[in-house]
């Protein structure tokens, strides 16, 4: 952690509060990345070029493998 960052925290945090600031933060930043990783797999999904590129992918599979991919 950047020191001034830390300086700022121990300033502003109460010694008492600490963990609970920090775990809250690590929550929500978790929430936000899982989020953004959702919206970002809707879009992929929604995209034509995606789609053809699975569609493609279905080609390749070999019928002697056996294996079902979901593509």
């Amino acid at each position: 952690m950047p020191t001034d960052l830390a300086a700022q925290f121990l300033r502003r945090v109460p010694r008492s509060q600490r963990s609970q600031y920090v775990a809250t933060a690590i929550a929500a930043k978790l929430r936000e990345r899982e989020e953004h990783l959702a919206r970002a797999c809707e879009v992929a999904n929604s995209s034509a070029g995606v789609l053809d590129i699975e569609t493609s992918f279905g080609g390749l599979a070999d019928e002697l493998d056996c294996v079902q991919e979901p593509w």
